[in-house]
């Protein structure tokens, strides 16, 4: 079964993602969950939301900057620090989100593009285009995507 990124409402939708999600950086796992949520909005691979208990906190550090998102409110950053390599701003979350969107509090999104490997269920998925969005693409996912 596929999903036209097209057919995503705006403002954009949380809701469970119904699969396993896993990041890979620097040999080691930093995040693996059967709960993780997707935000789906026009035009945008979903973006996957990994409860705080399921990621490897120790992984991450605070990195400078943040991002206002009209619908979800202020992103905060971190770099993910590996044993032989970090990458910088490769993670956010949302500290405080508006209302519409609480349920993302205490979550954390990788960018595909900026860890070694990122897989729904046994899917390696791609990154969405541009060095700003978080979306992960798989095969069910059809676009033309933003970015």
């Amino acid at each position: 079964m596929s999903e036209s990124v097209w057919d995503y409402p705006r403002p954009p939708c949380v809701e469970p993602l119904r699969h396993v999600a896993r990041v890979e950086f620097d040999g080691v796992t930093v995040a693996s969950s059967g709960s993780a949520l997707r935000v789906l909005e026009t035009s945008h691979p979903p973006t996957i939301y990994f409860p705080r208990a399921d990621v490897r906190l120790e992984s991450l550090k605070p990195s400078r900057g943040m991002t206002v998102c009209e619908w979800k409110g202020r992103a905060s950053y971190f770099d993910i620090v590996g044993e032989h390599r970090d990458s910088s701003s490769a993670a956010w979350t949302y500290v405080d989100p508006l209302p519409a969107y609480r349920a993302l509090k205490d979550y954390v999104a990788f960018y595909p593009g900026r860890v070694d490997a990122c897989f729904i269920d046994d899917e390696r998925v791609s990154a969405q285009a541009g060095d700003f969005y978080g979306g992960w693409i798989t095969a069910g996912i059809e676009g033309p995507y933003k970015g």
